[in-house]
């Protein structure tokens, strides 16, 4: 099946993956980004900023940027790398991938440009594989060091989700891990609680997380897990009100309706010889919770049932 591949409002060229069941997915070739998941109701997961900025060279806030060479602000790159601002292309040669059905899935590339060697000075080719399934949504990076000199990165795929009350919304699967905590100048804590929950700005590095997390949303009924390999780390975010109104391309109310919870690569960076390939995988599901006493059932978060 051809790709379905439209132009957006601003020109951005958007390719718009669909399954049988009735869900649908967004993804800008400006950026690599998946701007929108919505399930078989056509409710949409992903959150995106009433004040998002959809020219470039601007980020664009909200859905799932991708985060590289690096995450965060280190260095003299500017933050967060500068994938999630150049243009894509279309992958014509996606291997070692097996073949995916192009109805749901896409296969997108982007390679060092003349531009980008000048700010850092590695030849790469990042890949990225996008596939949609019912209640799923899949994304497969990929770098490869195209470079004669070894390199290192960090990498993130920073997903801006849709809650329907962050202060109804819990974390877990964090417990008793270490964290840097950004508002106390990068301090490190051990999580003390059993499940992350929300009254103030949260903005914080768990390291070497497991490849399970559950994102419980008690007023929609509703668990997003977020599986994901080769990606150790987690940032859990929200802005809060005061954060949220200095923030020039988010909306002042926005913060009560996202959480970030985002699959990271921070302490521990990369090293790529030449040649060498680094391959990560992150999975979004969703299934109904029924939610009792900070319990789920274990059989729908271990195998998707609802």
């Amino acid at each position: 099946m051809p790709l379905n591949i439209v132009h957006d409002a601003d020109g951005l060229s958007k390719i718009i993956l669909t399954e049988a069941g009735g869900s649908t997915a967004e993804v800008l070739l400006y950026g690599g980004q998946v701007v929108s998941w919505k399930n078989e109701r056509r409710e949409e997961l992903l959150f995106m900023s009433s004040k998002a900025i959809w020219k470039p060279p601007k980020a664009i806030r909200g859905g799932i940027p991708v985060c590289f060479p690096q995450f965060a602000n280190f260095g003299t790159l500017e933050q967060h790398g500068f994938a999630r601002n150049r243009l894509w292309s279309i992958d014509s040669s996606p291997s070692p991938l097996l073949p995916a059905n192009s109805q749901s899935c896409v296969d997108i590339i982007l390679k060092s440009t003349e531009e980008d060697l000048k700010t850092w000075p590695r030849s790469f080719e990042l890949r990225l594989r996008i596939s949609l399934s019912a209640g799923k949504l899949t994304l497969i990076p990929r770098v490869r060091n195209t470079d004669s000199k070894a390199f290192s990165f960090t990498f993130a795929l920073r997903n801006y989700l849709s809650v329907s009350d962050i202060s109804e919304v819990r974390v877990e699967d964090l417990e008793t891990l270490d964290y840097f905590d950004n508002l106390k100048d990068r301090e490190r804590f051990t999580e003390q609680e059993d499940a992350i929950t929300f009254d103030g700005e949260v903005d914080r590095v768990y390291l070497s997380t497991p490849t399970k997390i559950a994102i419980i949303d008690h007023e929609k009924k509703r668990t997003l897990v977020l599986r994901k390999e080769g990606l150790p780390d987690a940032v859990v975010w929200n802005p809060w009100d005061k954060k949220a109104k200095a923030l020039p391309d988010f909306g002042d109310e926005d913060y009560k309706s996202m959480l970030c919870v985002d699959s990271v690569i921070v302490e521990n960076p990369i090293v790529l010889k030449p040649s060498e390939e680094w391959t990560g995988r992150q999975e979004l599901s969703i299934v109904s919770s029924s939610y009792c006493s900070g319990q789920l059932d274990p059989r729908k978060v271990l195998f998707g049932l609802s």
